[in-house]
């Protein structure tokens, strides 16, 4: 299931922070792919990637970069693999990420999709201490706005595109399926690609985005049925 929109917040102005994120992604997007051969493209990557030795090991193996490893938390989220690894994230944040973001407010909404993006390369970091395969995308921090999204709105309709066509299911039953299949995949190859979890998916990363999601939402008091003034 593929989504393409959802139940919208009425009565609400555009959602800033969300559209900032997703032009932001999209130029960090066309730097990465302008670099001027494979070899600047590979070593880009090792630079702004998140490179899981390099944490559990403290040695920095880019060292041409004059910024502090931690930076790279950040900077990883704004990378992409490819298109369809950058259309589908922007997608999943298109679809949530207002909802979110006009429920808790501009300013919250970017704190609480950062601090997710940092625990979901956290939680990779701690699943793949060895690994020097760098790490990039937006999927952890999505993830964490689906878990706050699923707290907030879980009987929202979400609309989602199938073989079938459109299809019209509440929101707490696309991303309980969504957050079951991280679950799945994860742990079920983890055991064959150690290095990622899953066949250069990093889907442990997803899962601990979605989890700190779901802990930051209450411990703000966004729960479902609150409502907070926004910032």
């Amino acid at each position: 299931m593929l989504p393409i929109g959802d139940e919208n917040v009425k009565g609400q102005g555009p959602a800033f922070v969300t559209i900032s994120l997703i032009v932001l992604n999209i130029l960090a997007f066309f730097l990465e792919i302008n670099q001027p051969s494979e070899a600047h493209l590979q070593a880009f990557v090792e630079a702004w990637g998140v490179v899981p030795r390099e944490y559990t090991e403290g040695v920095d193996l880019a060292p041409q970069i004059p910024y502090p490893i931690w930076s790279t938390l950040f900077t990883s989220m704004f990378l992409h693999g490819g298109w369809g690894h950058l259309g589908g994230n922007m997608l999943f944040l298109w679809v949530f990420g207002d909802n979110v973001e006009h429920r808790i407010g501009h300013l919250r909404f970017l704190v609480f999709y950062l601090a997710t993006g940092v625990a979901a390369a956290l939680a990779h970091i701690y699943f793949n201490p060895d690994s020097i395969i760098p790490t990039v995308g937006a999927s952890g921090a999505i993830s964490g706005v689906l878990g706050g999204y699923l707290l907030m709105f879980p009987r929202n309709r979400v609309y989602v595109l199938t073989f079938g066509g459109v299809a019209t299911v509440p929101a707490i039953f696309m991303l309980g399926l969504w957050i079951l299949m991280q679950f799945i995949n994860g742990f079920g190859s983890i055991a064959t690609t150690p290095e990622t979890g899953g066949g250069g998916v990093a889907y442990l990363a997803h899962i601990g985005g979605f989890i700190a999601g779901m802990i930051l939402a209450p411990l703000l008091g966004l729960g479902a049925g609150e409502k907070r003034a926004r910032l």
